[in-house]
């Protein structure tokens, strides 16, 4: 039960769903066994020649009535447990992506698309097959076998079951034996479609880089040698699985031999009669699909074992970054930030990402970061939004340690457009509104405008209700860029941070963006983060990072009368400028 503790929720809350669709089963199993005695009594009748129309109407009616009852009654428990198991399926799934949702960024980081979808797909689903079919074939496999095997020794004849009955513990003592084995190869098979999936996805995801490469034979030679590891993995798997049900059957028919075989000296020596006889026989029948559904409880419950085991190890993962020791009251942020002495290492990483970083840009003002790949400019960034714990040193904003402020205030305050943009499956519309969905078309447009993508918008067939693709793909990366730009001045954040976010346009639309960007900016803290120097001039304050440690800050007429990184990166822009106009 200690697997499957996540659920407990769930199964307190529909606990009489299920108890209630158990009984209703034990039921069907009670009707059941009134159809071998009815038989078994139609069968003496008619062999003794006392059967009359009256008692073969009264035997029909009672078998009509006890079909009729067993009809609604597997209904009922189909609604009660099965239904409920759906509800587990969506419950879990809700649940799970949650989680997702709450871990933190750099787990990731570390774990593959595919697993996650592998688990989001046949894990759950596995899950639900154990709390649905699962239920209903052992209290169906244990109960009708039980009732079965009483009214056979009580009604017929103790010592002809007990033969017939021999080969039930062999049964036991296999399925028992293969479950473990079961649930290791259903493991191995999981991981592998997780693998499968991570494939497909990152496929198709970079399909315009393999037909770019012309990768197609090494994608697809890969692409197939995973699928191939899956085939294998779950044929080993099904194997043992399907070999349950010969094994049982052959088992099964081994028991009617013997109960035909004594059962028949037994009538021949008038122990038994014919009717008692066919009653034995039929209730026989009745143990075939206990002893089938035996191996099938196996294969259902180690399944589900095994794939809740799995998704165990997501749900038992704690998010590194979570409200502790918050102070409640903050319910607002103003602006100013202050970082002091702060110094970050990524857990993978030697060399410090960020090194004794002291900064301070009061309310309203634009601090602008420049620097050479890999300088620690995003990951300042990250820090400011909490993607990653601050521990070494201070950032503070509108003097309260970032720590102490709630991640939903953090956050609703802060819009960021980062380098990667990503736009979903929606329209434009919905994009852009994406943190306010019922936000007015007024400020869409307006936001659109200064970002310089209205008229594009405009010229597209359904404008602003037009349908994006998958990432945004119908659009060009500058439209990509503008359209996350309009999604930040939508959400009118006290900091705004745009982090290399001009790079693919033009430096004509560049100006034209920067320039509808003052009034925005005007009124609230902004952190511009760019290579070129033509994004971060009018910018208060700007800081020279390299090697994650502040070489140069000042203005920009400060930092050109100095000789240095900046000096250096605009007098190499110039240049290309120049050359460029000379063309």
């Amino acid at each position: 039960m200690r697997t499957f503790k996540h659920l407990k929720e769930f199964i307190k809350k529909n606990i009489f769903s299920y108890i209630l669709g158990i009984i209703i089963l034990i039921a069907i199993d009670v009707f059941q066994l009134v159809m071998p005695k009815v038989l078994g009594e139609l069968t003496d009748a008619a062999t003794t020649k006392t059967l009359t129309s009256a008692l073969l109407l009264k035997y029909i009616g009672i078998i009509l009535a006890v079909a009729l009852g067993i009809a609604v009654g597997r209904f009922g428990w189909r609604i009660l447990i099965t239904g409920t198991s759906r509800k587990m399926e969506y419950w879990l799934r809700n649940r799970f992506f949650g989680h997702l949702e709450k871990l933190s960024k750099n787990y990731f980081n570390n774990n593959k698309t595919g697993d996650l979808m592998a688990h989001a797909t046949n894990d759950i689903q596995a899950v639900r097959m154990a709390f649905g079919p699962g239920v209903v074939m052992m209290v169906d496999s244990i109960v009708l076998t039980i009732l079965v095997v009483i009214r056979m020794a009580q009604d017929i004849n103790i010592k002809l079951t007990l033969m017939a009955l021999i080969p039930l513990p062999i049964i036991a003592i296999m399925v028992g034996l293969m479950g473990k084995e079961i649930m290791k190869r259903y493991k191995n098979t999981q991981e592998s479609f997780g693998n499968l999936s991570d494939k497909i996805q990152e496929n198709i995801s970079g399909i315009r880089v393999i037909k770019s490469f012309v990768q197609f034979k090494s994608q697809y030679k890969i692409f197939k040698g995973a699928n191939d590891e899956y085939f294998d993995k779950y044929m080993h798997s099904a194997k043992l699985f399907i070999a349950i049900f010969p094994l049982v059957m052959l088992l099964s028919s081994v028991s009617f031999i013997i109960g035909l075989g004594y059962g028949g000296s037994l009538v021949i020596e008038g122990t038994l009669t014919i009717g008692e006889l066919t009653s034995f026989l039929v209730y026989l029948g009745l143990l075939v699909w206990p002893m089938m559904a035996i191996g099938m409880v196996i294969n259902h419950i180690q399944r589900g074992t095994a794939s809740m085991e799995r998704l165990n190890k997501i749900l038992n993962t704690k998010p590194e970054i979570i409200d502790e020791d918050i102070d409640e009251s903050i319910k607002d942020i103003e602006g100013e930030i202050e970082i002091k002495g702060l110094t970050f290492n990524y857990g993978n990483s030697e060399n410090p990402a960020l090194e004794d970083i002291d900064v301070k840009i009061k309310k309203g003002e634009s601090l602008a970061i420049i620097g050479r790949t890999g300088s620690g400019k995003t990951t300042l960034i990250n820090l400011l939004l909490r993607n990653y714990n601050v521990d070494d040193g201070q950032i503070i904003i509108d003097g309260n340690d970032i720590n102490r402020i709630p991640l939903k205030v953090l956050r609703e305050n802060i819009g960021y457009v980062p380098q990667e943009n990503f736009l979903f499956s929606k329209t434009i519309r919905d994009n852009i509104a994406l943190y306010n969905n019922a936000e007015e078309f007024e400020n869409i447009e307006k936001a659109a405008e200064i970002a310089e993508i209205k008229n594009e918008i405009l010229g597209l067939p359904e404008k602003y209700e037009t349908m994006l693709g998958e990432r945004g793909v119908n659009l060009s990366g500058g439209q990509k860029q503008r359209t996350s730009i309009s999604r930040a001045i939508v959400k009118n954040p006290k900091i705004l941070i745009l982090d290399d976010c001009l790079s693919a346009v033009d430096t004509h639309t560049e100006e034209k963006i920067l320039s509808g960007l003052k009034g925005v900016m005007k009124d609230r803290t902004s952190i511009i983060i760019s290579h070129r120097i033509s994004t971060i001039k009018d910018s208060d304050k700007i800081i020279v990072l390299d090697e994650g440690r502040i070489i140069q800050y000042g203005s920009h007429e400060e930092l050109l009368k100095t000789r240095g990184l900046y000096r250096e990166i605009f007098d190499k822009q110039q240049l290309e400028e120049n050359l460029k106009n000379a063309e």
